[in-house]
């Protein structure tokens, strides 16, 4: 895996590689210490209850997606990417001053909106994030590429998480939730000064303020390929499969493996790393080049694993919970739930890589950013979809584990659909296995 690991002594990737680990960091870091925050000091905050004031914060987070994803879109096609990355990490430092005000004033609304901005930020980096990389990297160190920044993602999403909760449980809590946010904000502006310029494929285009009517079309440019839009509904699928399951950890370390913070954490960890380690190994499998007969194989991975995480729960808590992690692993309940999580994210990261640098190769280059842009704004559909359904079934009595059962069997629904629709998915992977030589994927 030594190639992929060289695009980090490269120029034309380091400063954005670490320009968007440090900007999912941050979005994590706040997001979180404003959870913990407010979950924990709710009444000098306001009168909400702290259930409903995390829900809300998650939604006022994702709805930029909705709303401007199409007009991100449009931006990252007119206009140089890296010019676009420095303007959205200098957007990043002015959110934080405004969550600093926030506090300062202790006013929850202010603290929102930078939540809300802060969404937007993550909104207008989107497109850049992914389009940016064929101009950058060769053909054949696409899928490497690709791999890197998955890996990193997800390895932000969980410092960033560890860091915002380690904040907001010290003293004068919302000072060090500030600096750090601050601190982190402009790392990311100067690493962004590196970034080298990624000229606009279509720098007359022109600009469509409405983002409704841009929205639709912006998936019109992705249905014009068929192979590219059933691609865009694969990465969905598996944002809802994987946030469904982030989304329960908390009560499932809780009401079922019975622990408490530090599981949530040792959970949280497992999935992060098995989607890295699962991401990385892309290249070494794929032998440098877009892999699609990865996909099955990993859709059958999450499948299997989904299903064995529901198996191996315990029926239910230990007596004297909540246990500390240290018995839990002592115990014979935890071991196999963590290896079983650590399977789906392996095989999610093999799922996913291979659909994303799909994107890139097949993505028309003066519309591909817009391409990229109807790919968030349908994963941030399917997230929400996806979490209202889950909300559903638990409130109508059904359980966490035979949850993950259900999701993890239309994983498996989803992934034979996929082979029927793409037969040369399944191709792709029988030779794959059986190391036949052949064209490439796509």
């Amino acid at each position: 895996m030594a190639g992929q690991f060289g695009l980090l002594r490269q120029r034309r990737f380091l400063p954005f590689f670490g320009t968007q680990f440090l900007g999912a960091f941050n979005d994590n870091l706040f997001k979180n210490a404003l959870v913990v925050l407010l979950t924990f000091q709710a009444a000098s905050w306001t009168a909400l209850d702290p259930g409903l004031l995390a829900n809300l914060a998650a939604g006022i987070f994702i709805l930029p997606f909705f709303l401007f994803s199409a007009s991100a879109g449009q931006l990252a096609d007119k206009y140089d990417k890296a010019a676009l990355a420095r303007l959205v990490k200098l957007l990043e430092i002015a959110i934080m001053a405004v969550a600093t005000l926030g506090f300062v004033l202790h006013s929850l609304p202010v603290l929102l909106g930078a939540l809300f901005l802060l969404g937007c930020h993550s909104t207008l980096f989107g497109p850049v994030k992914y389009a940016i990389l064929p101009q950058h990297l060769y053909p054949e160190e696409l899928v490497g590429g690709n791999a890197l920044v998955e890996a990193a993602t997800f390895v932000a999403i969980l410092l960033g998480t560890l860091a915002g909760g380690i904040l907001a449980g010290l003293g004068n809590a919302p000072g060090w939730i500030s600096l750090g946010g601050l601190v982190v904000a402009v790392a990311g502006y100067l690493c962004s000064r590196a970034i080298p310029s990624a000229p606009a494929p279509v720098p007359g285009l022109r600009l469509n303020p409405n983002p409704f009517t841009e929205t639709w079309r912006n998936i019109g440019f992705a249905r014009q390929d068929g192979r590219l839009f059933l691609a865009i509904l694969a990465i969905s699928w598996f944002w809802l499969y994987g946030a469904l399951f982030l989304a329960q950890f908390p009560a499932f370390a809780k009401q079922v493996l019975g622990g408490g913070e530090s599981t949530v954490t040792l959970l949280l960890a497992t999935f992060s790393v098995g989607i890295g380690v699962g991401s990385l190994l892309c290249e070494r499998l794929s032998a440098r080049r877009l892999e699609l007969g990865l996909v099955p194989l990993g859709g059958l991975g999450l499948t299997l694993f989904g299903v064995a995480v529901s198996l191996v729960s315990p029926a239910a808590a230990p007596a004297g919970a909540p246990l500390a992690l240290g018995a839990l692993l002592a115990s014979a309940g935890l071991l196999p739930v963590v290896l079983a999580l650590f399977g789906i994210g392996v095989f999610g990261g093999l799922f996913i890589v291979p659909l994303y640098a799909l994107l890139q190769v097949r993505g028309e280059p003066a519309c591909r950013a817009r391409i990229i842009a109807a790919n968030n704004i349908l994963n941030a559909l399917f997230m929400v979809v996806g979490s209202l359904a889950a909300g559903a079934l638990l409130g109508a009595g059904l359980s966490i584990p035979r949850l993950f059962l259900l999701a993890a069997l239309l994983n498996g629904v989803v992934c034979i659909f996929l082979c029927l629709r793409a037969p040369d998915f399944l191709l792709a992977c029988r030779n794959w296995l059986w190391r036949k030589p052949g064209k490439p994927s796509v």
